[in-house]
Protein backbone atom coordinates (compact mmCIF):
# COMPACT_ATOMS: atom_id res chain seq x y z
CA UNK A 1 0.00 0.00 0.00
CA UNK A 2 1.47 3.34 -1.07
CA UNK A 3 1.54 6.73 0.63
CA UNK A 4 -1.70 8.68 0.08
CA UNK A 5 -1.60 10.95 -2.95
CA UNK A 6 -2.59 14.59 -2.53
CA UNK A 7 -5.24 15.55 -5.06
CA UNK A 8 -7.07 18.75 -5.95
CA UNK A 9 -10.43 19.06 -7.69
CA UNK A 10 -13.26 21.52 -8.15
CA UNK A 11 -15.91 21.59 -5.41
CA UNK A 12 -19.15 23.48 -4.88
CA UNK A 13 -17.35 26.83 -4.51
CA UNK A 14 -13.61 26.48 -5.07
CA UNK A 15 -10.88 23.91 -5.07
CA UNK A 16 -11.09 20.97 -2.68
CA UNK A 17 -8.01 19.14 -1.44
CA UNK A 18 -8.11 15.43 -0.79
CA UNK A 19 -6.01 12.33 -0.31
CA UNK A 20 -6.20 9.22 -2.46
CA UNK A 21 -5.51 6.05 -0.53
CA UNK A 22 -4.46 3.48 -3.15
CA UNK A 23 -4.05 -0.30 -2.83
CA UNK A 24 -0.76 -1.89 -3.86
CA UNK A 25 -2.35 -3.43 -6.97
CA UNK A 26 -4.94 -2.06 -9.38
CA UNK A 27 -8.08 -1.08 -7.42
CA UNK A 28 -11.03 -3.47 -7.54
CA UNK A 29 -13.33 -0.50 -6.88
CA UNK A 30 -13.44 3.05 -5.51
CA UNK A 31 -14.94 4.54 -2.35
CA UNK A 32 -15.57 8.06 -1.10
CA UNK A 33 -15.21 9.10 2.56
CA UNK A 34 -17.01 12.08 4.15
CA UNK A 35 -15.53 13.33 7.43
CA UNK A 36 -17.37 14.44 10.55
CA UNK A 37 -18.61 18.00 11.18
CA UNK A 38 -15.66 20.47 11.20
CA UNK A 39 -13.16 17.57 11.23
CA UNK A 40 -11.22 16.97 8.01
CA UNK A 41 -9.61 14.40 5.77
CA UNK A 42 -6.73 13.92 8.22
CA UNK A 43 -8.97 12.80 11.08
CA UNK A 44 -7.50 9.60 12.51
CA UNK A 45 -10.66 7.54 11.95
CA UNK A 46 -10.83 8.66 8.32
CA UNK A 47 -7.23 7.64 7.76
CA UNK A 48 -7.54 4.24 9.41
CA UNK A 49 -10.74 3.33 7.60
CA UNK A 50 -9.30 4.45 4.27
CA UNK A 51 -6.15 2.40 4.80
CA UNK A 52 -8.15 -0.69 5.79
CA UNK A 53 -10.18 -0.48 2.59
CA UNK A 54 -7.04 0.06 0.52
CA UNK A 55 -5.50 -3.05 2.07
CA UNK A 56 -8.46 -4.97 0.64
CA UNK A 57 -8.06 -3.53 -2.83
CA UNK A 58 -10.48 -0.58 -2.63
CA UNK A 59 -9.13 2.89 -3.45
CA UNK A 60 -10.52 5.65 -1.20
CA UNK A 61 -10.76 9.40 -1.69
CA UNK A 62 -11.10 11.48 1.49
CA UNK A 63 -11.14 15.26 1.27
CA UNK A 64 -11.70 18.46 3.20
CA UNK A 65 -15.14 20.00 2.71
CA UNK A 66 -15.32 23.62 1.55
CA UNK A 67 -13.82 26.02 4.09
CA UNK A 68 -12.07 23.31 6.12
CA UNK A 69 -8.50 22.01 6.18
CA UNK A 70 -6.67 22.72 2.95
CA UNK A 71 -9.78 23.31 0.85
CA UNK A 72 -10.82 26.71 -0.48
CA UNK A 73 -13.85 28.64 0.65
CA UNK A 74 -15.39 30.33 3.65
CA UNK A 75 -16.80 27.91 6.24
CA UNK A 76 -19.38 30.51 7.25
CA UNK A 77 -20.80 30.42 3.71
CA UNK A 78 -21.20 26.64 3.70
CA UNK A 79 -23.99 24.38 4.84
CA UNK A 80 -25.25 20.82 4.69
CA UNK A 81 -26.32 21.29 1.06
CA UNK A 82 -22.85 22.48 0.06
CA UNK A 83 -21.35 19.40 1.74
CA UNK A 84 -23.62 17.21 -0.36
CA UNK A 85 -22.61 19.16 -3.47
CA UNK A 86 -18.94 18.67 -2.56
CA UNK A 87 -19.51 14.92 -2.32
CA UNK A 88 -21.15 14.85 -5.75
CA UNK A 89 -18.23 16.90 -7.14
CA UNK A 90 -15.80 14.40 -5.60
CA UNK A 91 -17.71 11.51 -7.18
CA UNK A 92 -17.67 13.28 -10.53
CA UNK A 93 -13.93 13.78 -10.18
CA UNK A 94 -13.38 10.08 -9.49
CA UNK A 95 -15.64 9.14 -12.39
CA UNK A 96 -13.80 11.46 -14.79
CA UNK A 97 -10.28 10.60 -13.69
CA UNK A 98 -10.50 7.02 -12.43
CA UNK A 99 -13.81 5.26 -11.76
CA UNK A 100 -17.04 6.25 -10.01
CA UNK A 101 -17.31 5.33 -6.32
CA UNK A 102 -19.21 2.12 -5.52
CA UNK A 103 -19.28 2.81 -1.77
CA UNK A 104 -19.92 6.02 0.19
CA UNK A 105 -18.74 6.23 3.81
CA UNK A 106 -19.73 9.04 6.15
CA UNK A 107 -18.74 9.79 9.76
CA UNK A 108 -21.16 11.77 11.95
CA UNK A 109 -22.66 14.60 9.84
CA UNK A 110 -20.68 13.14 6.95
CA UNK A 111 -22.89 10.06 7.35
CA UNK A 112 -25.98 12.20 6.88
CA UNK A 113 -24.31 13.79 3.85
CA UNK A 114 -23.58 10.48 2.10
CA UNK A 115 -27.19 9.41 2.61
CA UNK A 116 -28.25 12.63 0.88
CA UNK A 117 -25.67 12.39 -1.89
CA UNK A 118 -26.21 8.71 -2.79
CA UNK A 119 -29.20 9.28 -5.11
CA UNK A 120 -27.07 11.70 -7.16
CA UNK A 121 -24.29 9.13 -7.71
CA UNK A 122 -25.89 6.29 -9.72
CA UNK A 123 -22.93 3.91 -9.41
CA UNK A 124 -23.17 3.67 -5.62
CA UNK A 125 -23.96 0.14 -4.40
CA UNK A 126 -23.23 0.52 -0.69
CA UNK A 127 -23.53 3.30 1.90
CA UNK A 128 -21.93 3.27 5.36
CA UNK A 129 -22.78 5.62 8.22
CA UNK A 130 -20.67 5.88 11.38
CA UNK A 131 -22.18 7.70 14.36
CA UNK A 132 -24.51 9.57 12.00
CA UNK A 133 -27.53 11.64 13.07
CA UNK A 134 -30.88 10.58 11.62
CA UNK A 135 -31.65 14.27 11.06
CA UNK A 136 -28.84 16.69 10.06
CA UNK A 137 -30.47 19.33 12.29
CA UNK A 138 -29.06 17.35 15.22
CA UNK A 139 -25.75 19.16 14.66
CA UNK A 140 -27.30 22.43 15.85
CA UNK A 141 -27.11 21.03 19.37
CA UNK A 142 -23.32 21.07 19.03
CA UNK A 143 -23.34 24.82 18.43
CA UNK A 144 -24.59 25.78 21.90
CA UNK A 145 -26.66 28.94 22.08
CA UNK A 146 -27.47 29.92 18.47
CA UNK A 147 -29.53 32.98 19.48
CA UNK A 148 -26.77 35.40 18.32
CA UNK A 149 -26.71 33.65 14.94
CA UNK A 150 -30.48 33.94 14.55
CA UNK A 151 -30.64 37.56 15.71
CA UNK A 152 -27.62 39.00 13.91
CA UNK A 153 -27.46 36.64 10.94
CA UNK A 154 -23.90 35.54 11.71
CA UNK A 155 -21.89 34.83 14.85
CA UNK A 156 -18.89 32.91 16.15
CA UNK A 157 -19.61 29.61 17.89
CA UNK A 158 -17.30 27.13 19.59
CA UNK A 159 -17.20 23.61 18.17
CA UNK A 160 -14.84 21.19 19.84
CA UNK A 161 -13.02 24.10 21.45
CA UNK A 162 -12.41 25.83 18.10
CA UNK A 163 -14.15 29.03 16.92
CA UNK A 164 -16.21 28.93 13.72
CA UNK A 165 -18.33 31.58 12.04
CA UNK A 166 -21.87 30.35 11.39
CA UNK A 167 -24.62 32.13 9.45
CA UNK A 168 -28.37 31.90 9.79
CA UNK A 169 -28.51 30.37 6.30
CA UNK A 170 -26.72 27.33 7.75
CA UNK A 171 -29.50 26.83 10.29
CA UNK A 172 -32.21 27.36 7.67
CA UNK A 173 -30.58 24.96 5.23
CA UNK A 174 -30.06 22.16 7.71
CA UNK A 175 -33.63 22.48 9.02
CA UNK A 176 -35.12 21.91 5.56
CA UNK A 177 -33.42 18.61 4.68
CA UNK A 178 -35.87 15.77 3.77
CA UNK A 179 -33.60 13.18 5.38
CA UNK A 180 -36.25 10.63 6.36
CA UNK A 181 -37.47 10.42 2.79
CA UNK A 182 -33.90 9.99 1.55
CA UNK A 183 -33.22 7.14 3.96
CA UNK A 184 -36.48 5.34 3.22
CA UNK A 185 -35.88 5.48 -0.54
CA UNK A 186 -32.15 4.70 -0.49
CA UNK A 187 -31.42 2.39 -3.41
CA UNK A 188 -28.23 0.84 -2.04
CA UNK A 189 -27.12 -1.57 0.66
CA UNK A 190 -26.70 0.17 4.02
CA UNK A 191 -24.36 -0.46 6.94
CA UNK A 192 -25.13 1.52 10.11
CA UNK A 193 -22.27 1.64 12.65
CA UNK A 194 -22.78 3.36 15.98
CA UNK A 195 -21.41 3.29 19.52
CA UNK A 196 -24.13 2.51 22.10
CA UNK A 197 -22.46 4.96 24.51
CA UNK A 198 -21.99 7.78 21.98
CA UNK A 199 -22.39 11.03 23.95
CA UNK A 200 -22.50 13.32 20.91
CA UNK A 201 -25.01 11.52 18.67
CA UNK A 202 -27.07 9.03 20.65
CA UNK A 203 -27.51 5.49 19.38
CA UNK A 204 -31.25 6.20 18.98
CA UNK A 205 -30.28 7.90 15.72
CA UNK A 206 -28.88 4.62 14.43
CA UNK A 207 -32.17 2.87 15.25
CA UNK A 208 -34.15 5.48 13.32
CA UNK A 209 -31.86 5.21 10.28
CA UNK A 210 -31.96 1.43 10.37
CA UNK A 211 -35.73 1.23 10.78
CA UNK A 212 -36.37 3.69 7.93
CA UNK A 213 -34.03 2.02 5.45
CA UNK A 214 -34.96 -0.83 3.15
CA UNK A 215 -33.10 -4.11 2.93
CA UNK A 216 -30.32 -5.03 2.48
CA UNK A 217 -29.22 -3.28 5.68
CA UNK A 218 -26.94 -4.16 8.59
CA UNK A 219 -26.14 -2.72 12.01
CA UNK A 220 -22.84 -3.01 13.90
CA UNK A 221 -22.47 -1.78 17.47
CA UNK A 222 -19.12 -0.12 18.15
CA UNK A 223 -19.17 -1.18 21.78
CA UNK A 224 -17.15 1.07 24.06
CA UNK A 225 -16.14 3.56 21.36
CA UNK A 226 -16.60 7.31 21.58
CA UNK A 227 -18.12 9.45 18.84
CA UNK A 228 -14.83 10.26 17.11
CA UNK A 229 -13.43 6.72 17.40
CA UNK A 230 -10.44 8.36 19.05
CA UNK A 231 -9.17 5.07 20.49
CA UNK A 232 -7.01 3.36 17.89
CA UNK A 233 -8.41 -0.09 18.65
CA UNK A 234 -12.00 1.13 18.16
CA UNK A 235 -11.15 2.84 14.87
CA UNK A 236 -9.34 -0.22 13.55
CA UNK A 237 -12.18 -2.53 14.56
CA UNK A 238 -14.67 -0.30 12.74
CA UNK A 239 -12.34 -0.13 9.74
CA UNK A 240 -11.90 -3.90 9.51
CA UNK A 241 -15.61 -4.67 9.85
CA UNK A 242 -16.48 -1.96 7.35
CA UNK A 243 -13.90 -3.20 4.86
CA UNK A 244 -15.20 -6.77 5.10
CA UNK A 245 -18.79 -5.61 4.57
CA UNK A 246 -17.84 -3.31 1.70
CA UNK A 247 -16.04 -6.09 -0.16
CA UNK A 248 -19.44 -7.46 -1.21
CA UNK A 249 -20.49 -4.17 -2.78
CA UNK A 250 -17.18 -2.62 -3.83
CA UNK A 251 -16.46 -5.10 -6.59
CA UNK A 252 -16.06 -4.04 -10.19
CA UNK A 253 -18.48 -5.76 -12.61
CA UNK A 254 -17.04 -8.76 -14.37
CA UNK A 255 -17.88 -10.34 -17.69
CA UNK A 256 -19.00 -13.92 -18.08
CA UNK A 257 -16.75 -14.67 -21.03
CA UNK A 258 -13.31 -16.13 -20.40
CA UNK A 259 -10.39 -14.16 -21.86
CA UNK A 260 -8.48 -15.89 -24.63
CA UNK A 261 -4.90 -15.43 -23.41
CA UNK A 262 -3.35 -18.88 -23.47
CA UNK A 263 -1.42 -18.26 -26.68
CA UNK A 264 -1.14 -14.48 -26.60
CA UNK A 265 2.18 -13.41 -28.09
CA UNK A 266 4.55 -11.32 -26.01
CA UNK A 267 3.66 -7.63 -26.30
CA UNK A 268 0.38 -8.30 -28.09
CA UNK A 269 -2.99 -6.91 -27.03
CA UNK A 270 -6.01 -9.11 -27.68
CA UNK A 271 -9.62 -7.97 -28.18
CA UNK A 272 -12.38 -10.59 -28.15
CA UNK A 273 -16.16 -10.44 -28.05
CA UNK A 274 -17.26 -11.04 -24.47
CA UNK A 275 -21.05 -10.73 -24.47
CA UNK A 276 -23.75 -10.46 -23.46
CA UNK A 277 -23.79 -7.16 -25.33
CA UNK A 278 -23.67 -7.35 -29.12
CA UNK A 279 -20.64 -5.04 -29.32
CA UNK A 280 -19.05 -5.62 -25.90
CA UNK A 281 -15.36 -6.51 -26.15
CA UNK A 282 -12.88 -7.84 -23.64
CA UNK A 283 -9.32 -6.55 -23.95
CA UNK A 284 -6.34 -8.55 -22.65
CA UNK A 285 -3.00 -6.79 -22.24
CA UNK A 286 -0.51 -8.89 -20.27
CA UNK A 287 -2.34 -9.62 -16.97
CA UNK A 288 -4.72 -6.66 -17.32
CA UNK A 289 -8.35 -6.82 -18.42
CA UNK A 290 -10.41 -3.98 -19.86
CA UNK A 291 -13.85 -3.76 -21.45
CA UNK A 292 -14.83 -1.77 -24.54
CA UNK A 293 -18.27 -1.04 -25.97
CA UNK A 294 -20.31 1.60 -27.74
CA UNK A 295 -22.84 3.91 -26.04
CA UNK A 296 -26.53 3.13 -26.14
CA UNK A 297 -28.54 2.64 -28.32
CA UNK A 298 -25.83 1.21 -30.59
CA UNK A 299 -24.14 -0.78 -27.79
CA UNK A 300 -24.67 -1.42 -24.10
CA UNK A 301 -22.19 1.17 -22.78
CA UNK A 302 -20.38 -1.56 -20.82
CA UNK A 303 -17.03 0.17 -21.27
CA UNK A 304 -15.16 2.94 -23.09
CA UNK A 305 -15.46 3.24 -26.86
CA UNK A 306 -12.46 2.47 -29.11
CA UNK A 307 -11.81 6.18 -29.48
CA UNK A 308 -12.06 6.61 -25.70
CA UNK A 309 -9.31 4.02 -25.37
CA UNK A 310 -7.26 5.80 -28.02
CA UNK A 311 -7.55 9.05 -26.07
CA UNK A 312 -6.73 7.16 -22.87
CA UNK A 313 -3.55 5.83 -24.50
CA UNK A 314 -2.53 9.30 -25.59
CA UNK A 315 -3.39 10.83 -22.20
CA UNK A 316 -1.54 8.13 -20.23
CA UNK A 317 1.54 8.39 -22.44
CA UNK A 318 1.47 12.18 -22.19
CA UNK A 319 1.23 12.14 -18.40
CA UNK A 320 3.98 9.52 -18.02
CA UNK A 321 6.33 11.38 -20.37
CA UNK A 322 5.83 14.71 -18.61
CA UNK A 323 6.23 13.09 -15.20
CA UNK A 324 9.51 11.38 -16.10
CA UNK A 325 10.93 14.62 -17.49
CA UNK A 326 9.86 16.68 -14.47
CA UNK A 327 11.29 14.10 -12.06
CA UNK A 328 14.55 14.01 -13.97
CA UNK A 329 14.77 17.80 -13.74
CA UNK A 330 13.62 17.71 -10.07
CA UNK A 331 10.91 20.25 -10.83
CA UNK A 332 8.04 20.72 -8.31
CA UNK A 333 5.34 19.08 -10.43
CA UNK A 334 2.78 17.67 -7.97
CA UNK A 335 0.22 16.22 -10.37
CA UNK A 336 -0.73 16.04 -14.03
CA UNK A 337 -4.24 15.86 -15.49
CA UNK A 338 -4.75 15.29 -19.22
CA UNK A 339 -8.19 15.86 -20.79
CA UNK A 340 -8.56 14.77 -24.43
CA UNK A 341 -11.40 14.94 -26.96
CA UNK A 342 -11.66 13.49 -30.47
CA UNK A 343 -13.87 14.78 -33.27
CA UNK A 344 -13.88 15.39 -37.01
CA UNK A 345 -13.53 18.80 -38.65
CA UNK A 346 -13.43 20.11 -42.20
CA UNK A 347 -9.89 20.19 -43.59
CA UNK A 348 -10.35 23.80 -44.66
CA UNK A 349 -10.83 24.74 -41.00
CA UNK A 350 -7.48 23.21 -39.97
CA UNK A 351 -4.68 25.72 -40.44
CA UNK A 352 -1.85 23.27 -39.67
CA UNK A 353 -3.18 20.33 -41.72
CA UNK A 354 -1.63 19.30 -45.05
CA UNK A 355 -4.94 17.88 -46.27
CA UNK A 356 -6.93 20.57 -48.05
CA UNK A 357 -10.28 18.89 -48.70
CA UNK A 358 -12.72 16.59 -46.93
CA UNK A 359 -12.66 15.82 -43.22
CA UNK A 360 -9.73 15.30 -40.85
CA UNK A 361 -9.50 13.87 -37.36
CA UNK A 362 -8.75 16.32 -34.58
CA UNK A 363 -7.69 15.64 -31.00
CA UNK A 364 -7.75 18.45 -28.48
CA UNK A 365 -5.59 17.79 -25.43
CA UNK A 366 -5.75 20.04 -22.36
CA UNK A 367 -2.99 19.49 -19.81
CA UNK A 368 -3.26 20.71 -16.22
CA UNK A 369 0.07 21.02 -14.42
CA UNK A 370 -0.40 21.25 -10.65
CA UNK A 371 2.47 22.56 -8.56
CA UNK A 372 4.60 25.69 -7.98
CA UNK A 373 6.18 25.68 -11.44
CA UNK A 374 7.45 28.85 -13.09
CA UNK A 375 6.39 29.96 -16.58
CA UNK A 376 9.47 28.52 -18.31
CA UNK A 377 9.03 25.13 -16.65
CA UNK A 378 5.37 24.98 -17.65
CA UNK A 379 6.19 25.88 -21.25
CA UNK A 380 8.90 23.22 -21.43
CA UNK A 381 6.62 20.52 -20.00
CA UNK A 382 3.95 21.34 -22.58
CA UNK A 383 6.61 21.01 -25.27
CA UNK A 384 7.70 17.65 -23.82
CA UNK A 385 4.07 16.47 -23.96
CA UNK A 386 4.22 16.60 -27.75
CA UNK A 387 7.16 14.18 -27.67
CA UNK A 388 5.38 11.29 -25.97
CA UNK A 389 5.67 8.06 -28.02
CA UNK A 390 1.94 7.65 -28.63
CA UNK A 391 1.72 11.27 -29.81
CA UNK A 392 4.53 10.60 -32.26
CA UNK A 393 2.87 7.40 -33.46
CA UNK A 394 -0.39 9.21 -34.13
CA UNK A 395 1.42 11.93 -36.07
CA UNK A 396 3.64 9.59 -38.10
CA UNK A 397 2.98 7.26 -41.00
CA UNK A 398 1.79 3.92 -39.60
CA UNK A 399 1.75 0.64 -41.50
CA UNK A 400 -0.89 -1.85 -40.33
CA UNK A 401 -0.72 -5.39 -41.73
CA UNK A 402 -3.89 -7.48 -41.41
CA UNK A 403 -4.07 -11.27 -41.74
CA UNK A 404 -6.44 -14.00 -40.57
CA UNK A 405 -5.22 -15.74 -37.42
CA UNK A 406 -4.77 -19.55 -37.45
CA UNK A 407 -8.09 -21.18 -36.57
CA UNK A 408 -6.70 -23.20 -33.67
CA UNK A 409 -5.93 -19.97 -31.80
CA UNK A 410 -9.62 -19.08 -31.57
CA UNK A 411 -11.09 -22.41 -30.56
Amino acid sequence: MSTPTRTVFRGSSGELVGKLEMPSDAPTAWALFAHCFTCGKDNSAAGRISRALASRGVAVLRFDFTGLGESDGDFAATGFSSNVEDLVCAANYLRDQFSAPAVLIGHSLGGAAVLAAAPQIPEVRGVVTIGAPADPFHVVGMLGDVTPVVESGEATVSIGGRPFRVRRQFLDDIAMQPQRERISTLDAALLVMHAPTDQIVSVDNARIIFDLARHPKSFVALDGADHLLSDRADAEYAANVLAAWASKYATAPTTTAEPIVDDLAEGAVRVAESGPGRLTQQISARRHRLTADEPRPVGDDAGPTPYDLLLAALGACTSMTVRMYADRKQWPLERIVVDSRHFRIHAKDCAECETATGMVDRIERDITLIGPLDADQRAKLLDIADRCPVHRTLRSEVSIHTAEAPRQRLT
